[in-house]
């Protein structure tokens, strides 16, 4: 069933108004009519199953039947911090973790950035990042459109480290440990900020100013990954791992008992 989120201001405890251009793809892409059902979302996680009651040429209008329980987000609020990569990656980046259950994605530029975005530019990358976001975040059924923040710099990137519960930098050098260890201390409702160099990676002295802020360097595995597809498989991770029960609310990782004899 199509889903369409709307803002919070659009959907009352009865009724949710569709507006702008999902408006053109309800009705003349997918061709609803009065009377067909379609869910909605608010983006904040408020999920409903709705009638179509009237359709106007900007606006259609529906009837909420029934609140949905979707239970499709990641147990656990990531976001990815992700280098600023060359080309139209970053549109693929921020439509895999949407899909893959990603909260915020903070585009940031170090270094090793070779993409340098002035405020107008970047400005624009966002809003269609976040239009990339909301698509994607519709065809996933999920209930909730990650945030994409303006771009940042590394020094500003470093000062958010404080709002989370654990920040992971993906470093392919040495003194890291695995991304399962890095979990152990966290548990359901965590808050995880996980670092994503740009292509180069990291400099040597930003680990260590990551490290001195509090940040762990974690490894992705022995093979180098691109910075395309490193936020993707540490989120297929996360989301095993706590998805699969692994995880207690107290954060005590399971340890898996063996049944063979």
């Amino acid at each position: 069933m199509q889903r369409y989120f709307v803002s919070p201001e659009q959907m009352t405890d009865t009724t949710v108004c569709i507006e702008g251009e999902d408006v053109h793809h309800l009705v003349r892409v997918m061709r609803c009519k009065p009377g067909d059902r379609i869910i909605c979302s608010n983006g904040c996680g408020r999920d409903v199953l709705a009638v179509i009651a009237a359709i106007q040429e900007s606006s259609v209008t529906a009837n909420i039947i029934q609140e949905l329980e979707e239970h499709r987000e990641l147990p656990v609020e990531v976001t990815v911090a992700q280098g600023l990569p060359k080309g139209d990656k970053m549109d693929w980046v921020v439509q895999k973790c949407t899909e893959m259950g990603v909260r915020r994605i903070i585009p940031f530029t170090s270094s090793r950035t070779v993409v340098l975005l002035n405020e107008e530019k970047g400005a624009r990358r966002r809003n269609r990042w976040q239009k990339i976001a909301k698509e994607a975040a519709e065809q996933a059924q999920r209930s909730v459109i990650p945030v994409i923040e303006p771009p940042v710099s590394w020094l500003q990137l470093l000062a958010l480290e404080e709002q989370f519960d654990a920040a992971l930098l993906a470093y392919e050098g040495e003194g890291t440990i695995s991304l399962k260890r890095a979990l152990e201390p966290t548990k359901p409702g965590s808050r995880i900020l996980l670092v994503i160099g740009p292509e180069g990676g990291f400099d040597p002295s930003e680990v260590e100013q990551a490290v001195a802020q509090g940040m762990i360097p974690i490894s992705l595995g022995k093979r180098i990954l691109r910075t395309e597809t490193a936020a993707l498989y540490a989120l297929a991770a996360i989301s095993y791992e706590y998805e699969s029960g692994h995880f207690t609310e107290q954060g005590m990782y399971k340890e898996t008992t063996s049944t063979a004899r």
